[in-house]
């Protein structure tokens, strides 16, 4: 038996292609969301959207040809996908409709080569990530999740200012088009049927594949910072991934921030720092590398840490001798986080290895490093040693 798989476009018969019309005449079954299925009441229908259930209305049908109306084009966060596997012996023809992308940046007339196609309908996502860390972001919404909560979320992630475009009921008589900064449509009510392009003027995007970034770009002052060679080497052990929650506590002038920064474009990095004269250098910095995934937070750690977000990483490069209690509230928030920490006394390197065994961290990463520099004098290279630095990193395998 022969079975159609015809996108149907946005759901408005006027965008059906020849070729799907031909197809939905032919068909004596014709299987699809309730709403795909309007007009074709004088045709055998099935109501069905789950792939199981279409291949079982399908397994029915004796005659033929069969017909399943998708919504959008078939290769666009289709349902066909899981559909093809249960279609196997039936002679498959696919016929491609009109995307939701193709419409819509028709209707803002604008060309979609460079934009990046992301799927907030029904399925784990992270939208504000995505648009965080490209120009362009097409997203499908629906669900529980709908356009006016992806403003919201981005006024959250700080990206207020993102130029947001709305399009609800592509193709129907009613179809509306909404304009404006994501901070201004956030919580707005907008159908289910809707779909967002997101522009953001300031991605965040690797300035190369590796860290390492010159000390001497870093605005300083008397803060201390984590210099080049320890910070590649710290920013390796936090084994970040780009979608990834970086706490860096004791920031200082927010070196390993900058670097973490850049090493989860689709991430969040939070500066925490007690001290006024480093929160300005944080401020300085963040406004010189201009990364909007940035946040700095000014306080004591632990409890400048209990409104942030469970972190996936953490980086201590100081204290003020709550080491202890600065990991344990991170270990309740992400039993799983991986923590890197700093040295540069004996004591903080006692106190980090009792820490860790205390905590559970099983197999620890115990690494010095003496990076030494040369400088010039005269028309001779001086070797210039900077202090050694301890390096502790590691998982908890159990909660104490």
């Amino acid at each position: 038996m022969k079975v159609y798989l015809i996108g149907v476009g946005m759901g408005n018969p006027e965008t059906l292609t020849l070729a799907a019309r031909r197809a939905i005449d032919e068909s004596s079954l014709l299987v699809g969301a309730p709403r795909l299925l309007k007009g074709y009441e004088n045709k055998n229908c099935v109501r069905a959207i789950l792939a199981g259930d279409i291949a079982d209305a399908i397994s029915k049908e004796r005659t033929g040809p069969a017909a399943v109306l998708l919504s959008g084009d078939i290769g666009f966060y289709s349902g066909a996908k899981n559909l093809y596997p249960l279609l196997e012996g039936y002679e498959v023809e696919a016929l491609p409709g009109i995307s939701s992308l193709v419409y819509f940046c028709a209707r803002c007339r604008t060309p979609w080569e460079d934009v990046h196609l992301v799927s907030a309908h029904g399925r784990a996502h992270n939208a504000p990530g995505e648009i965080q860390s490209h120009e362009r972001t097409f997203i499908l919404t629906g669900g529980n999740y709908r356009a006016g909560d992806l403003c919201r979320d981005l006024r959250d992630w700080g990206m207020e200012q993102v130029r947001i475009t709305v399009g609800e009921r592509l193709s129907y008589p009613d179809e509306a088009i909404t304009r404006g900064a994501a901070g201004d449509l956030a919580g707005r009510e907008f159908d289910s049927l809707a779909v967002v392009l997101a522009e953001n003027d300031r991605p965040v995007r690797r300035t190369c594949t590796a860290p390492g970034l010159p000390d001497g770009v870093f605005q300083r002052g008397k803060v201390p910072m984590t210099k080049e060679e320890v910070r590649s080497l710290c920013i390796a052990k936090l084994r970040l991934e780009e979608h990834h929650t970086l706490w860096d506590v004791g920031a200082g002038t927010g070196s390993v921030s900058i670097e973490g920064c850049y090493a989860v474009p689709k991430g969040r990095v939070f500066a925490v720092e007690r001290k006024a004269e480093a929160v300005a250098l944080l401020e300085e910095n963040k406004a010189k590398f201009d990364l909007t995934n940035l946040r700095i937070v000014e306080g004591v750690a632990p409890e400048a840490l209990e409104g942030l977000p469970a972190p996936d990483r953490v980086f201590l490069g100081g204290t003020a001798g709550n080491m202890e209690a600065i990991l344990r509230l991170a270990l309740e928030k992400n039993p799983r986080a991986r923590v890197v920490v700093t040295a540069v006394t004996l004591e903080t390197i006692g106190e980090a290895v009792r820490c860790f065994d205390a905590l559970g961290f099983a197999d620890a990463d115990i690494v010095q490093i003496a990076a030494t520099r040369t400088r010039r004098a005269g028309r001779y290279h001086l070797m210039d040693a900077q202090n050694p630095v301890w390096i502790l990193s590691g998982e908890a395998v159990c909660h104490a």
